[in-house]
């Protein structure tokens, strides 16, 4: 981009500069937060497949009692109201899993074995932990997003805005310079030469 190498364009690259050196830490600051957040997340995402897991372990000892009697099916246990809120990090506005509400299916309490309840209580577990993985799932994904438009800003203002304005500052400081110097060279030469013609002036009077 060319550019005027002019003090007023000299005052506008400096005020440039002050910007952008202004808003680097700033932006710095968020692509922490925001990495830390999605680590936080990250983690808890984690313990939740651990979790989860640990509950699919505690199940398999019942796959084989639901296969013998047919008395549980998954429709006896269904969501019936997701409580969501919403919070704020760094900018970004994320859902927060707040719980579920679950419905039971109609069932004869005296026709099924006792262990339906229990079971169905796991049931309701495994889909609040699998509710929740969707939640954080969506944070990782908006935070994820809102992080590569930052750090996008901060390798554009470290990498290029900021040099390409010194450069600019430089450039034009060395001609401004050099055009006081060269105006000063012109004035001692002029200076010489109206002496001259002064002193032959004299001479001839």
């Amino acid at each position: 981009m060319a550019i005027k190498l002019t003090k007023n364009e000299l005052k506008t690259q400096k005020d440039a500069l002050k910007r952008y050196t202004r808003y680097l830490p700033t932006l710095t600051l968020k692509k922490q937060q925001l990495q830390s957040e999605i680590r936080d997340i990250e983690i808890r995402a984690k313990e939740l497949r651990k979790a989860r897991e640990q509950l699919e372990k505690e199940f398999s000892s019942w796959i084989a009692v639901f296969g013998e009697t047919g008395f549980f099916k998954p429709e006896m246990v269904v969501v019936s109201n997701i409580k969501k809120g919403f919070t704020n990090i760094a900018g970004v506005t994320i859902p927060v899993y707040e719980g579920a509400d679950f419905a039971r299916g109609d069932y004869d309490l005296y026709l099924t074995p006792l262990w339906i309840d229990l079971a169905a209580d796991r049931m309701e577990k495994a889909l609040a932990y699998d509710l929740e993985a969707e939640v954080l799932e969506e944070q990782i994904r908006l935070l994820s997003r809102e992080l590569r438009v930052t750090t996008q800003r901060v390798n554009l203002f470290e990498k290029v805005k900021i040099p390409e304005t010194k450069a600019h500052i430089k450039k034009i400081t060395v001609y401004l310079g050099d055009q006081q110097v060269a105006a000063v060279v012109r004035g001692k030469i002029s200076k010489k030469n109206l002496e001259a013609k002064t002193n032959t002036f004299m001479e001839i009077a």
